[in-house]
């Protein structure tokens, strides 16, 4: 059989020693010590972990709850374009997209600089985020919409050089498409300062050639989808004028509707050489000036030019402008209009080989304008 071992009870300086180095190794820094003294460690472990687990109040997870929707609806409206900032006038490249505007009234930004000067800036301007890639040491931000008010803070700020004159209110918009960019530069300018007919047709030329659009006649289409078929007919022709004599005209803004159509459609029939020579060699101090240099160039568009040198018959005088009888009237530049009654009311009839489409359409708005007026 194996020896059994005979157990020895310990001394007192062993059981001394023992408890020592228990207490070396299980002991905690005060005030701890005093605060677990006579406490099993599980109890420990599970006060702690209650301590953590333990609900809110119904007022604090509500007010939880309230902030969390405020911070998702701050981040929608950053997202959605909708937040109103502050932007130094300096981080704004005024022509990163071509403007609608052909000029600016030296009256109407006067008028502009005093009224943000006394009451501060209204309406804020829109902008939106440029590409890293095309800042670098350039403008952060181009602008979308605003042009006008951008021009006047500045103007005021180096004439006095306050510190509230340094930035613009304004809303960034999120990237956008370049042709949706130009229509949202259109319609805000259309609401808040209408264009000028010259301006609409030359903003449908310029975001085509830029290659926002198709052509010119998507520009149009899509520029001003809203307005009515006459006023797109309208503004291809003041696209044409743009086209063909945009680098000849002093005073294209001064063009009213009906003088625009009337070159318009010379232009149609051939005239732009005889216009553009006509315009070379005068030189027109006013706009009405220069329109007369235009219509005594558009009146003689019905007689081709011939070499006095080279025979032929004599040229036809065109019947005189004026009624016929009861029924007809004739217009001085040919077309003839016919009028007949019946028992539902009345028709017209025009003919001529000025006649087109769109000559059509400007004419049929122009008699719903004339019928509607009050």
């Amino acid at each position: 059989m194996a020896k059994r071992r005979k157990l020895v009870a310990p001394s007192s300086a062993d059981l001394s020693k023992l408890e020592e180095e228990f207490r070396r190794e299980t002991s905690v820094p005060e005030p701890a010590a005093s605060q677990v003294r006579g406490v099993a460690p599980i109890a420990k472990i599970a006060a702690e972990a209650a301590a953590v687990s333990q609900p809110a109040s119904a007022a604090d997870r509500a007010r939880q709850a309230q902030l969390e929707a405020s911070e998702a609806k701050l981040q929608e409206a950053e997202t959605d374009g909708r937040l109103l900032v502050d932007i130094p006038v300096g981080e704004i490249d005024a022509d990163a997209m071509v403007r609608d505007r052909a000029a600016l009234d030296a009256d109407d930004m006067l008028e502009l600089r005093l009224s943000i000067s006394a009451n501060g800036l209204r309406l804020p301007i829109e902008v939106y985020e440029l590409p890293a890639s095309d800042r670098m040491d350039s403008p952060r931000y181009g602008l979308l919409s605003g042009y006008r008010r951008l021009m006047a803070v500045r103007e005021l700020l180096g004439l006095t050089e306050e510190a509230q004159f340094k930035s613009i209110r304004a809303i960034i918009r999120p990237p956008a498409e370049t042709d949706a960019a130009f229509v949202a530069m259109v319609e805000e300018n259309e609401v808040r300062s209408e264009l000028s007919h010259f301006e609409r047709g030359r903003i449908a030329v310029i975001s085509a050639q830029q290659g926002a659009f198709l052509n010119v006649e998507d520009a149009v289409n899509k520029l001003f989808a809203t307005g009515s078929k006459a006023k797109r007919s309208k503004v291809r022709s003041f696209a044409l004028i743009f086209e063909e004599l945009g680098d000849m005209l002093e005073f294209p803004d001064a063009l009213s509707e009906k003088r625009g159509l009337k070159l318009a459609q010379a232009l149609r029939q051939g005239g732009e050489t005889r216009i553009r020579n006509g315009l070379a060699a005068a030189s027109s101090a006013t706009a009405d000036e220069e329109w007369a240099v235009i219509d005594g160039v558009i009146s003689t568009l019905d007689a081709p030019e011939r070499d006095p040198k080279r025979g032929g018959r004599p040229r036809t005088t065109p019947p005189a402008s004026g009624w016929r009888d009861a029924e007809t009237l004739v217009t001085s530049n040919g077309i003839t209009i016919r009028r007949q009654a019946d028992a539902d009311g009345y028709s017209l009839r025009f003919e001529g080989r000025q006649l087109d489409g769109e000559m059509m359409e400007n004419l049929l708005e122009e008699i719903r304008v004339f019928l509607e007026r009050p």
